[in-house]
């Protein structure tokens, strides 16, 4: 893929954003505001997004393991 093609495809998509949100209409220092806004959403939504997946896996992990690894146990002593 060309790095010409790419930059304007993602030209593209920056103005489809642009024309979806109506931010085109908006003065620079609204647009700083929003899309800073709208930034840090972004990042606080994959940092927990980082966070809950990591706690989810290791404690389905530390389940199987346990099974895997004990089976006469019960299933109370497991989920402890």
């Amino acid at each position: 893929m060309d790095v010409r093609s790419t930059l304007s495809y993602l030209h593209w998509l920056f103005c489809q954003f642009e024309l979806i949100t109506c931010s085109y209409l908006m003065e620079p220092w609204e647009k700083l505001l929003f899309y800073s806004f709208n930034l840090a959403v972004l990042g606080l939504l994959l940092y927990t997004t980082y966070v809950c997946l990591a706690l989810h896996a290791s404690s389905a992990l530390q389940l199987l393991c346990s099974c895997l690894g004990n089976p006469r146990e019960n299933a109370l002593a497991v989920v402890k």
